[in-house]
């Protein structure tokens, strides 16, 4: 069977607290880990998307509503949606694994580590489909 679920491909959540929200899939187990018989993975998604700017809002306020805040959740394969789009975000060097997922702390620092990059893709106008809410 062809494995289609690899890292940087977009995928939409369908379960749980952010269901209906777009992600990249950071890191996937395929045949699962120790505390995971199944197959799952590391998503990084967009929890809140940027606002709308107009020409007339002030410098602040422009800043204030371009913000991205992320997520980073192991999900089950059974509740996540591929779609045919494939992002070329490296995360590797940031070396997220699923012990640092499950501490909090760490977990804090690597959610901080994403958010720099969904901002930096988000002010460079890369993937804005990515950054747009999903509507259905």
């Amino acid at each position: 069977m062809v494995k289609f679920m690899k890292s940087g491909k977009v995928v939409i959540l369908l379960n749980g607290r952010y269901a209906g929200k777009k992600g990249v899939i950071v890191k996937a187990f395929d045949d699962g880990i120790d505390g995971r018989k199944y197959g799952h993975c590391i998503v990084a998604g967009i929890q809140r998307e940027p606002l709308k700017v107009k020409k007339s809002m002030s410098e602040k306020k422009v800043e204030k509503r371009s913000r991205v805040k992320p997520f980073l959740k192991m999900v089950n394969f059974n509740h996540l949606m591929p779609t045919r789009y494939s992002v070329d975000i490296d995360f590797k060097p940031m070396g997220i694994t699923p012990e640092l997922v499950a501490n909090e702390a760490k977990r804090i620092e690597a959610r901080k580590a994403v958010k720099k990059i969904f901002q930096e893709r988000y002010t460079q106008g890369k993937n804005k489909w990515f950054f747009s809410k999903l509507r259905f």
